[in-house]
């Protein structure tokens, strides 16, 4: 009988358990013995759901639990954990590690700031940066994971348990402290992976699941030539090895992958299906082979039918040594679809969460084993929601075919070059030097989220609503000019999200009411669906942000997401390509900007945090895409006057590769995260010369902590040795949406006085005061 599993399940809960029992672990309203009972439970859930997978057509449910895929906040400090690879300037000892200290790390403390933070692969799941150095050292860790395969083997669950593999665990982190090469730290490190398989092996587990989706980059060759041994190193003591891959295609590994000293393979199928045949063909006859078609990353029912002809052959060369899975982990996909009861039925009908997902595992399998006719009726219900997509009339709009077709190259350009249009705009914005500026959002207090609820359940009126967003515009008015900020927000109150309040208002999205994803630790967000053609009907934000800009003599940015962020950060339709979809929401978004400035709000923000994190992660296909992102962002952004001045932001990223592409988006000032990393990537802007005007972030907004002025004034003064006065911004982060105002008062005005302080240093050695 083939196999069927699932490479791990969403922790955060259908209702997002895990994430409310955080937050009041922080706020100290619970102790650790309830926020651990509250994960206990969530963890039986998820492997019961396994186990009942495909019940109601009368299957046997998939073959193991997956054990380890939960984690308190980020699965790789997690593993750091278990290895004992905790970053030394914390000074916390992993063995008597708590959850205290385990937060710590993820959220920093008043002696040390958070780890960094960057995306998993191209997901939007952020996960925290290992630090290396020459003082790492690994060792005995907590004893979670063992504690965990205790908990399900009580309740009689087969188990399958799944690591952060050596590799990857390496390979993400970052050298420290003039480390020149962290895989020399792999011998130690492979120590106490030894360590922790041998002890999982005594538990009794069969099979160990080691992901290892570095495979799917761009690999250097010492990192290739680690592989064979480190795995001839690990196999011994190891429970039976599924050595994962997932995010692309492997098949140029596919000699050193089958050649492995590994009881099984993993394949990420829904990505990369045509790899299958390189690797049936003369796959060892001693190995299991893992075929991952159920996608992981989005919320499409299955193509039943056409996974079963791909399948069919591999089934018939490997027999019972085929597994049939989930693509990646569905920790990015959410929960539970028929939750969903406000959509209507017919777009319901085409989707498939979590949960649902585990059911179309179990029910390939059962057809490769026993034939379609003993789950016929899964398979024609799919059938009948597959082509009732593909015919629905929802799904195209003629009036944005007409467009997309009318686009040409002069609709992705300005009409005058940088020097001129900056030379336009200062003449009637007059700011100073080092010009002040937040990101866009301000604290989303539960007074903000009570308003809007109470909307949202018509216990307020429109007009009752309408004012209460009004005062919290006027709040954040009031406030920002008491900071001294120079280019004022409106503070995004009315907004739930950065991408799902747009596409409450865009025609070709739906949105979920419990479609939760986790981003990072506690914060979930809910990522629209894009099912068709993309469509403003009427303006967005013109309303709230004329409002606020009629509150103050000082600029006003509108604020706007951008094209490749709402489709990185929505769940998109797989039946046209990305491309097409991006440039329908540029068209959509072109409208909006220009609506802005007939409203007189002429700085306008259209925040890119995701374009970098939509490169395909093989650098053979970065200019396709790069080709198409930064033309969609330029058609949503270049039909303004030369005065109005266009931003951009983006979230942690490495941009040293991809600068030629940023200083195409020809924004006028870019504003990106550079605190926790030192001011490090501003190190690759100097040195491409980035043309443009900057505002890197010295208010690391992910943490509770408030930085002090003088630290606040190091980073400036850091960030000049690399970039002209003249092109310098000072601002947060990111969005300053999930702090609370005790936080952010003393921040801002800590950040407005240390741009003062550092303008009179500037001004004393002969700057001019006005940028």
């Amino acid at each position: 009988m083939a196999g069927a599993h699932v490479l791990g399940l969403p922790r955060i809960g259908a209702h997002r358990e895990l994430k409310f029992a955080l937050e009041k672990f922080w706020r100290k309203e619970i102790d650790e013995t309830a926020l651990t009972h509250t994960g206990r439970a969530l963890r039986h859930a998820n492997w019961q759901a396994q186990r009942e997978a495909g019940a109601a057509a009368g299957l046997d449910g998939l073959d193991r639990v997956t054990v380890g895929d939960f984690a308190w906040y980020d699965h790789v400090l997690s593993t750091l954990a278990h290895v004992g690879g905790l970053p030394a300037r914390f000074g916390f000892d992993a063995q008597d590690l708590d959850l205290d200290a385990y937060f710590a790390m993820a959220r920093g403390n008043a002696a040390q700031p958070a780890l960094e933070m960057t995306k998993w692969f191209d997901t939007n799941y952020h996960y925290l940066v290992p630090e290396y150095s020459p003082a790492t050292t690994f060792g005995e860790g907590v004893n979670w994971l063992f504690d965990e395969v205790s908990e399900a083997q009580a309740l009689g669950h087969p188990v399958k348990a799944v690591l952060v593999g050596p590799l990857t665990l390496l390979y993400l982190g970052k050298e420290k402290d003039g480390l020149a090469d962290r895989l020399t730290l792999l011998p130690a490190l492979l120590a106490q992976y030894e360590r922790l398989l041998g002890r999982l092996r005594a538990q009794g587990v069969a099979w160990v699941q080691i992901d290892e989706p570095l495979f799917a980059l761009d690999l250097p060759a010492a990192w290739l030539a680690a592989a064979a041994p480190a795995y001839r190193r690990l196999a011994p003591l190891a429970p039976r090895i599924l050595l994962t891959t997932y995010f692309g295609d492997v098949s140029e590994h596919a000699a050193l992958l089958k050649a492995l000293p590994v009881a099984g393979l993993h394949l990420d199928l829904a990505r990369a299906p045509q790899q299958l045949a390189t690797f049936v063909d003369g796959y060892p006859a001693d190995k299991v082979l893992s075929c991952g078609v159920v996608d992981g990353r989005n919320v499409w029912r299955h193509d039943l039918a056409g996974s079963l002809a791909l399948l069919a052959p591999a089934h018939a060369a490997l027999g019972d040594r085929l597994w049939v899975g989930s693509s990646c982990s569905l920790l990015h996909a959410p929960v539970d679809a028929s939750l969903e009861t406000q959509l209507d039925d017919e777009l319901r009908a085409w989707l498939a969460f979590g949960r649902q997902k585990l059911d179309e595992i179990a029910v390939l399998r059962q057809a490769l084993t026993h034939g379609v006719a003993s789950v016929q009726a899964a398979f024609d219900d799919t059938a009948r929601a597959l082509a009732a997509r593909r015919s629905s009339p929802r799904i195209h709009n003629p009036v944005v075919r007409r467009k997309l077709a009318g686009l040409s190259e002069a609709d992705a350009r300005r009409r005058s070059d940088y020097a001129t249009r900056i030379a336009a705009q200062q003449a009637w914005l007059k700011l100073p030097l080092l010009p002040t500026t937040t990101i866009g959002s301000f604290p989303q207090t539960a007074e903000i989220r009570a308003a809007r609820a109470g909307f949202k359940r018509k216990q307020l009126t429109h007009l009752d609503y309408l004012e209460a967003m009004r005062a919290q515009i006027r709040l954040a008015i009031e406030k920002q000019e008491s900071y001294g900020l120079d280019v004022l927000v409106h503070g995004e109150a009315e907004r739930n999200d950065m991408v799902e309040y747009f596409g409450e208002l865009l025609w070709g999205y739906a949105i979920t009411e419990n479609g939760w994803v986790q981003s990072y630790g506690s914060r979930c967000v809910k990522p629209p669906v894009i099912y068709g053609d993309v469509y403003l009907p009427e303006p967005m934000t013109v309303t709230w942000s004329a409002y606020a800009q009629s509150l103050t003599s000082k600029p006003v940015k509108g604020m706007l997401t951008g094209p490749a962020t709402m489709l990185q950060w929505a769940f998109v339709r797989d039946d046209q390509p990305r491309e097409r979809t991006a440039l329908q929401i540029a068209l959509a978004l072109r409208d909006e900007v220009l609506a802005l400035e007939k409203a007189g709000v002429r700085v306008i923000q259209i925040d890119e945090p995701a374009l970098r994190e939509g490169l395909p992660l093989r650098r053979r296909d970065w200019a396709e895409y790069l080709d198409w992102a930064v033309r969609a962002f330029k058609v949503a952004s270049c039909a303004v006057a030369d005065d109005t001045q266009i931003h951009t932001h983006m979230c942690y990223s490495e941009f040293h590769d991809i600068l030629p592409s940023i200083a195409a988006l020809d924004a006028d000032v870019i504003s990106i995260e550079t605190t926790r990393s030192d001011m490090e990537l501003l190190d690759a802007f100097e040195a491409f010369d980035y043309p443009n005007e900057i505002g890197p972030g010295v208010y690391d907004i992910h943490s509770p902590r408030v930085p002090a002025q003088a630290e606040m004034e190091r980073l400036i003064e850091a960030a000049l040795a690399r970039i002209p006065a003249q092109r310098l911004w000072v601002n947060p982060d990111c969005g300053l949406k999930t702090r609370d105002w005790a936080q952010v008062d003393p921040a801002l005005t800590a950040m407005t006085a240390a741009a003062r302080a550092v303008r009179a240093r500037l001004a004393a050695h002969g700057q001019p005061a006005a940028a």
